[in-house]
């Protein structure tokens, strides 16, 4: 039997509540497929700063080294955010997890829901049926370049553009490795006319397309690129692109579905990848049982798949939040005039409808 070995980090305000129910589903799907579940937990954000006065404890590293997978919730605190003279915050916890487990790669999923369409601020004939993964590179370009800074003046800043061919090689070659389990076409979004990297990214993009002669690869610059985004986002299959552009790129495809608290996210790393919504803490949520859990239990369909290559697991966990949706098992954030369900109905009637599929 095989087993699957992952590392639990609920992290702070509604991550503990969302967490439970993707790993009940986790559960589910392992005991339907014939997998052992193996599972720690591990402290990370606001809460490990409390008790140990780290927001990324080096037991909680040590216990991702030793994973297969992170499932992860939420970090952030009013305690801290409100606290000028705070000289740890919880968020320092996640640059540090990104950087110690080598995370270069986000990736995020662009899916639309039949029962959310409505939500979205795109015509439905635009965004029903727009199925496609934006891939951002997370290590390199501006954010990370040298030298950075202002002059003594203070009237002049400058920010430096760096990326290495490795930096640009490794996620191409992750873009084509998902195209390939999808509709098979990459979409290169570079500034290849006017920045010097990009046109490097470029040419290693025209040397690399060939190795992967069934998928189909386009250049595209970015300002055309967050143009076709709203006017014709079913064009896209798998999207590939820097740090800066896709930062960008990554929160204006977000608001296409209709609702943040769909939205899952996986971070590929060198050692250990991690899996988790793209919303927060919503510490004002915390502890009512009210929060949406579907974006942390389509973050458990994205570990299925890229952490362990189970893609049929994976797409049963679709199959059943699509079918809560449309049976009106919502939270209150997305449910409309009937009665909208707890954070646990929600994930309870998901665990059974896997069970019964």
């Amino acid at each position: 039997m095989k087993t699957l070995k992952i590392a639990v980090l609920p992290g702070d305000g509604i991550g503990p509540e969302i967490i439970k129910q993707a790993l009940d589903v986790t559960q589910t799907v392992c005991d339907k497929f014939g997998y052992n579940l193996e599972y720690n937990y591990g402290i990370v954000g606001a809460c490990a700063i409390d008790e140990t006065g780290d927001p990324y404890p080096a037991a909680t590293h040590e216990l991702c080294m030793q994973s297969d997978a992170v499932l992860f919730g939420a970090i952030g605190s009013p305690k801290y955010d409100n606290d000028p003279n705070a000289k740890v915050r919880p968020e320092q916890g996640l640059l540090r997890m990104r950087k110690t487990l080598g995370l270069y790669a986000n990736i995020r999923p662009v899916t639309t829901f039949p029962s959310l369409i409505h939500k979205s601020p795109l015509r439905a004939d635009l965004v029903e049926g727009a199925d496609f993964m934006c891939i951002r590179e997370l290590t390199g370009g501006m954010y990370f370049g040298r030298p950075q800074g202002r002059s003594e003046d203070g009237n002049t800043a400058y920010d430096t553009c760096v990326y290495t061919r490795e930096e640009i090689e490794r996620i191409l070659h992750l873009a084509y490795k998902y195209a390939g389990q999808r509709r098979k076409k990459v979409t290169v979004v570079d500034k290849a006319n006017v920045i010097a990297t990009s046109r490097l990214w470029r040419q290693i993009a025209q040397e690399i397309a060939p190795k992967y002669p069934d998928i189909e690869t386009e250049y595209m610059f970015v300002d055309n690129a967050a143009m076709r985004i709203i006017q014709w986002p079913k064009s896209f299959d798998v999207l590939v692109t820097e740090n800066l552009f896709g930062d960008i790129l990554t929160d204006e495809a977000s608001v296409i579905t209709g609702s943040l608290g769909m939205l899952p996210s996986a971070s590929i790393g060198l050692h250990t990848s991690v899996f988790e919504p793209i919303h927060g803490s919503y510490p004002q949520a915390a502890g009512k049982n009210i929060a949406n859990p579907l974006a942390t239990i389509l973050s458990a369909a994205l570990m299925f798949e890229y952490a362990f290559g189970m893609m049929d697991e994976g797409t049963i966990i679709r199959e059943a939040v699509a079918a809560s949706m449309d049976a009106g098992v919502v939270t209150e954030d997305i449910s409309e005039g009937g009665k909208a369900c707890s954070t646990s109905e929600v994930g309870e009637w998901i665990v059974k409808w896997i069970k019964e599929k």
